[in-house]
């Protein structure tokens, strides 16, 4: 049986500081020579990239919704092989969802699922006595859920502490750290800049992440708290892997797959490259902000999730890559564009030139369009056969004309096919996690090893060589408006 130790990180609902908290405990357990490993439930790669700088191994997601609730426990496993703690923030209040299904999405379903106590970091910034009450009331919500103890953040005075403490000890809930209102300093980078600063190995990233740590190391029983951890059961499952069947003959020299990223990562789930690698490519990574060239001797080319629609300048003024990569996919070779990274590869965003590869216009709407999707594959490609159905998450506020190819990529109930194949090229603004879809890995890199198709030049969905032959859009040319506020999608 392998055992990891392991905290799951929630509380009552957004706001109440698990994020910081989360991100300080691996800085603070990893300054103390604990080998850590961090995850995040949801789909948010932003949190996971932090987490993962705090641990100095790649931080994951953790969605029931996109890998399935039976593989939550094996990634775990796989991600914290070797550590001596796993520590997993949830995401909004502890027993919410995105998608409503608290039974089975919520931060307390996973907790659940991975068999983990659960830590509840309360903000008590203006509650006294009653703290009991709210934790009390979370605690027998679900007598299947297991709540270790709290962390108090936003504590006024030590007489505030005091009064906190004898509350929860009344109820037999442990405390294991206080913080005051100043403790927990909002040092992060804006969100707006996405996992940049962790790709990209910033100052202000690192000592962000080393104040948060020094905050935790002052104000927590880290003792106490990893006590805690290690009274976790055997999970009774085997770790995930991602070695299949290999899809390259024997003695086959390993494609190049470049994989978009900086110095701290890629803008993919780090099991992607995993995958990549266990199905025979060597994986090299491209920066679209610093490499004029792609790497030597690229067959493929992957864009993750999470590059940032905020960056289009620093994308539109690398022309040289760009020409590099609508080369690529002009000769048939295997691009998939996830995210963003259909906008990077359309004709422009925001008037600002992108690669065009695909013959579509980008522009940015106010109101952001998020949530998962049950998308139907209306093609083949690499990514999957047509008819296949594939769960991914959409989160963007750009939207493009048209919003699918002459061969859309996908579709769903309510929203008209989305996304583009042509030739070698997968672009979607939908983002699936291959972990559960690991044919995506072996599909690319027998496509890389193999000769591209002949193809005529004028078979569709490319740009046209006069970039003026695409008018931009107006806002009339985009359909309808949908969630929060922004396009349907």
């Amino acid at each position: 049986m392998t055992v990891v130790p392991r905290l799951v990180l929630s509380a009552p609902s957004s706001g109440h500081g698990k994020n910081a908290l989360a991100i300080g405990l691996l800085a603070a357990f990893a300054d103390r020579g604990v080998d850590v490993a961090g995850f995040k439930i949801g789909p948010d790669q932003v949190d996971a990239a932090y987490l993962g700088l705090a641990a100095g191994r790649p931080g994951r997601t953790l969605d029931p919704r996109l890998v399935g609730t039976e593989r939550l426990g094996p990634l775990l496993l796989h991600g914290a092989a070797g550590t001596g703690l796993a520590v997993v923030q949830g995401s909004m209040g502890l027993y919410d969802s995105l998608t409503g299904r608290s039974e089975t999405e919520s931060t307390a379903a996973v907790a659940t699922a991975l068999r983990s106590p659960v830590v509840l970091v309360v903000d008590v910034a203006a509650m006294g006595q009653s703290v009991a009450a709210l934790v009390h009331g979370f605690r027998a919500y679900d007598e299947q859920l297991w709540i270790g103890g709290v962390i108090l953040n936003r504590v006024a005075s030590s007489r505030h502490e005091t009064l906190l403490r004898e509350a929860l000890d009344d109820i037999g809930i442990p405390v294991y750290g206080a913080l005051r209102r100043q403790d927990l300093p909002s040092v992060l980078p804006s969100r707006r800049h996405g996992v940049m600063p962790v790709l990209e190995a910033t100052d202000d990233a690192a000592r962000a992440v080393r104040r948060l740590g020094e905050a935790v190391t002052a104000t927590v029983d880290l003792e106490r708290l990893i006590g805690l951890a290690r009274s976790a059961p055997p999970l009774g499952v085997q770790p995930w892997s991602p070695a299949g069947d290999p899809p390259l003959p024997a003695g086959a020299a390993p494609p190049v797959v470049a994989v978009a990223g900086g110095p701290g990562g890629s803008f993919s789930h780090a099991e992607t490259v995993e995958l990549l690698r266990a199905a025979g490519a060597e994986v090299a990574t491209v920066d679209p902000f610093a490499d004029e060239v792609l790497p030597a001797g690229t067959r493929a080319l992957v864009i993750g999730g999470a590059l940032p629609e905020s960056y289009a300048e620093q994308l539109s003024a690398n022309r040289r890559l760009c020409i590099a990569v609508a080369e690529l996919a002009r000769t048939g070779r295997p691009v998939i564009g996830e995210g963003a990274g259909l906008l990077w590869l359309a004709r422009e965003l925001d008037g600002l030139p992108m690669c065009g590869v695909i013959d579509a216009i980008g522009s940015s709407r106010d109101g952001l369009v998020v949530g998962y999707r049950e998308a139907t594959a209306q093609g083949d490609s690499v990514v999957a056969a047509r008819g296949e159905v594939v769960t991914g998450h959409k989160e963007h506020r750009a939207v493009l004309t048209p919003r699918g190819g002459p061969r859309p990529a996908w579709s769903w109930p309510g929203g008209s096919p989305e996304g583009f194949i042509w030739r070698g090229v997968h672009a979607s603004q939908l983002v699936p996690h291959w972990a559960a879809y690991p044919g995506i890995a072996s599909r690319l890199v027998a496509a890389a090893s193999a000769e591209p198709a002949t193809v005529p030049a004028g078979d569709g969905g490319a740009a046209p060589a006069d970039p003026a032959a695409v008018a931009p859009a107006s806002p009339a040319g985009v359909a309808g408006f949908g969630p929060a506020g922004g396009p349907s999608a």
